[in-house]
């Protein structure tokens, strides 16, 4: 059982909302994934007028938990305006904190990704702060009050999988009482899979189902890849070893002269 900021929660696979073909197949494949979080950009609400109306009606049918983002944002000022918004529409503490640095990468801005996180803990805000792997801003942004934090382990949309498994590695060992999650850049299940492996406890996604072939059986792929590092890690799995170790015993064997 995973818990974030109180709430216990049984899927390890929170899902994002935008990007799919049709709201019918977006729910199909919450449906499949099994996951109790999705994620929704204020901005997407805010610029779809009546249809973003009938989409907020859809998502009241599915049964989760709402975790507003401020993705689209680019300074603190910005970011705090849009997660007080976000709190007022949605009636949720819960916020995802974007904030960006770089319109390439979107890599997050880790100064004021802090600062804001500050401001919003202080006015209760329960903060899932979009950050690196950086073991510095990751002490700040708990010491802001964030008690989640969510690295990336590629920039997002990019599919690449994790590119620094030993900072993902570090940061988990640094940070063993924290939840820590996996946002961004993962684009198949055995991605998904191989961070559960390092001891992650769950696993943000979006572009990978919402732009999948078949998005409800994508979305339940990663379910189980989800739920299958997570059991490896929790078995305690052989570490790579530089020679060959035989399973079968030597001692005993027949010996012909």
């Amino acid at each position: 059982m995973l818990s974030l900021y109180g709430k216990n929660i049984s899927s390890r696979l929170l899902l994002g909302t935008a990007q799919y073909p049709s709201p019918a197949i977006l729910a199909e494949a919450v449906h499949n994934s099994a996951t109790e979080i999705i994620t929704l950009s204020l901005r997407r609400e805010t610029a779809g007028g009546k249809q973003g109306s009938r989409f907020q009606e859809l998502i009241k049918t599915l049964d989760v938990h709402v975790l507003p983002n401020t993705a689209g944002c680019f300074s603190v000022k910005e970011a705090i305006i849009t997660a007080r918004l976000a709190r007022d529409l949605f009636k949720t503490n819960w916020i995802k904190l974007e904030v960006i640095g770089n319109q390439d990468t979107l890599q997050p801005h880790v100064f004021a990704l802090v600062e804001a996180a500050k401001i919003l803990t202080d006015e209760g805000c329960e903060v899932f702060p979009y950050t690196t792997d950086d073991l510095i801003v990751a002490e700040k942004l708990i010491d802001s009050g964030c008690k989640v934090l969510m690295p990336w382990c590629a920039p997002i949309g990019s599919a690449k999988g994790a590119r620094d498994t030993d900072g993902l590695r570090s940061m988990r060992a640094h940070f063993p009482d924290i939840p820590l999650i996996v946002d961004a850049g993962i684009g198949r299940p055995s991605h998904a899979a191989a961070v559960m492996e390092l001891g992650y406890d769950a696993v943000l996604l979006n572009t990978a189902v919402a732009k999948a072939g078949n998005p409800a059986r994508m979305a339940e792929a990663f379910a189980q890849a989800i739920n299958a590092g997570r059991l490896g890690f929790e078995a305690g799995m052989l570490e790579p070893r530089d020679v060959a170790i035989p399973s079968t015993p030597v001692i005993g064997r027949a010996v012909f002269s």
